[in-house]
């Protein structure tokens, strides 16, 4: 089978190097551009549909829970002749998919190729560890739609490249932190155009334009003003009865207040008046319990992505499909609907990105998608709306001391 490659997914595989970066938006086919490098680093020839590996190293492939239960990658592998199950394959390498949960499981192997899924290799704990080992007796690449938000999020990779022995190098050359935490907080970064020309050695960018275009518009809900004040001024919690001692109880019950407002209901309501197929994302239970109960009109059919149930897509002319950040942000794609609603923000940035990149995939039929965000003037709705503006992560001790 021949493997064809649009002309960013090539010119990426002629690029990529060991301990490279392919950074490459949802729907990109970072996958496909990785296997495409694996077959030729391992004496396969894209153009040649005849062509065969030359003795390839055993393959590994660490990436989410939810791909890999999936078998996302196993389709991928299918025009590569590549397979996991021995009695099926055309070589006699090894073949493993597994999630990141995993990872060290394999910190023994050695002269293999692994390609580590979605970036994970952020911090300094066991994942980070065991992805050092693994990088120091073995071929790999990383991929990513989001390779780092701060110079601190490459100190691993930098590692595994040779640029510092370890993360007390970097520091000590890279970072100030503040004197006026009682945390570590990084204050600023020194010489960064050194660190600017690391990166440049080993992010390469897949270039991809999506076939459709796509509007995100801000639907403005709104909130119970009275009950939100009350609780900012007493600190207690309206739905326990009790006291708030933390900062993320704190925001639990603002968020609760907010997102319980009955005029998101309507918001949707007019949104599917325009739409007959729409992806819903959702954050917690009792909003599963909200959209649940709406009606949202005869021959809708109803089906949940969650901690629940696993339903699939409906297949119907009209339906509406409720699926939750923490279950159903990646690892599947949909080329069914071209809209989709937010029902309440995902504190992180990447998360949505993820979410948003279920329906905006290579083989979409349509040229427009629909990205519907429902938001109040809510501070802490408006908080988590410029987080993910800046591409950051919301934090809750930030909005509020305890």
């Amino acid at each position: 089978m021949r493997i064809l490659l649009d002309p960013g997914q090539l010119k990426a595989v002629q690029e990529m190097k060991n301990g490279c970066i392919l950074c490459g938006g949802v729907g990109s086919g970072k996958s496909r551009t990785a296997l495409s490098y694996y077959f030729i680093r391992n004496g396969g020839i894209l153009s040649d549909e005849n062509s065969r590996m030359k003795s390839p190293k055993d393959l590994y492939i660490i990436t989410t829970a939810r791909k890999r239960d999936t078998k996302e990658w196993e389709t991928d592998m299918i025009p590569f002749e590549i397979t996991t199950d021995k009695s099926l394959s055309l070589y006699s390498h090894k073949v493993v998919i597994d999630s990141w949960n995993n990872i060290q499981k394999y910190i023994s192997v050695t002269n293999a190729f692994f390609i580590f899924d979605e970036q994970r290799v952020i911090g300094y704990g066991k994942w980070v560890q065991a992805f050092l080992r693994i990088t120091k007796s073995n071929e790999w690449i990383l991929l990513s739609a989001t390779p780092g938000d701060t110079w601190s999020d490459y100190i691993p990779v930098f590692i595994a490249n040779g640029f510092f022995k370890n993360k007390t190098e970097f520091v000590r050359n890279h970072i100030v932190y503040s004197r006026l935490c009682k945390f570590p907080k990084v204050e600023r970064y020194l010489n960064t155009s050194r660190l600017r020309e690391f990166r440049s050695k080993i992010l390469i960018n897949l270039d991809y334009t999506s076939p459709a275009e796509s509007h995100d518009e801000t639907v403005p809900v709104s909130y119970n003003r009275d009950l939100y004040r009350t609780v900012v001024k007493t600190r207690f919690d309206i739905y326990k009865n009790e006291p708030i001692s933390t900062a993320s109880v704190f925001c639990f019950v603002l968020r609760k207040i907010v997102n319980s407002d009955p005029s998101r209901e309507l918001a949707i309501l007019e949104i599917l008046e325009k739409h007959n197929r729409v992806i819903i994302f959702y954050s917690f239970d009792y909003e599963l319990e909200i959209l649940r109960n709406i009606f949202y009109g005869g021959g809708v059919q109803v089906a949940e992505w969650n901690g629940h149930f696993h339903q699939a897509i409906p297949v119907s002319e009209k339906w509406v499909y409720l699926v939750q950040y923490s279950s159903g942000a990646e690892g599947w794609n949909c080329t069914s609907t071209n809209a989709m609603i937010f029902y309440s923000q995902n504190y992180s940035y990447k998360v949505m990105k993820q979410s948003a990149g279920r329906i905006n995939r290579r083989n979409t039929p349509y040229k427009d998608l629909y990205y519907y965000h429902l938001v109040s003037k809510a501070p802490i709705d408006i908080a988590i709306s410029r987080a993910i503006e800046n591409k950051k992560i919301f934090s809750e001790t930030g909005f509020c001391k305890f």
